[in-house]
């Protein structure tokens, strides 16, 4: 059996477009989450069958408020809730491969705890699963 090797992923330089703009400087986290649940019958004869439902995706996104920068991703989110943009996500801004989806807008939180950055983590519905794009 052959050994793989393994070249591990540490987020630094990404690039993260919605839909024309990087906005890599305001977020600390990109996540693309599939979810599916399992299905089961079970038949009289004590036969069970288990199959699993095609995932969902969510983009999950962790970012610093600002809503002072014009631009911002802060009121980009506010100001096109309910919109479909495709994105781009690109774990390491230059090379490597790169993934795009249609994701759903939705506005993050408002506001945080004294004292400390306004970092807030949104959740947007992917339209499909994301598509992974070879580098060139």
């Amino acid at each position: 059996m052959a050994i793989t090797d393994v070249d591990p992923l540490v987020l630094k330089d990404v690039t993260l477009l919605i839909p024309d703009a990087d906005f890599k400087k305001a977020v600390s986290a990109v996540v693309f989450t599939p979810t599916a649940s399992s299905v089961s019958w079970t038949g009289l004869g004590s036969n069970t069958y288990t199959d699993m439902a095609t995932a969902t995706w969510t983009l999950d996104l962790t970012y610093v408020q600002d809503w002072e920068t014009v631009g911002s991703l802060s009121a980009y989110l506010f100001a096109n809730e309910g919109q479909t943009v495709s994105m781009t996500f690109a774990p390491r801004s230059g090379s490597g491969p790169s993934f795009t989806a249609d994701v759903i807008i939705t506005p993050g939180a408002i506001g945080g705890q004294v004292n400390s950055f306004a970092e807030t983590t949104v959740s947007l519905g992917c339209k499909a699963k994301p598509v992974l794009v070879p580098a060139v």
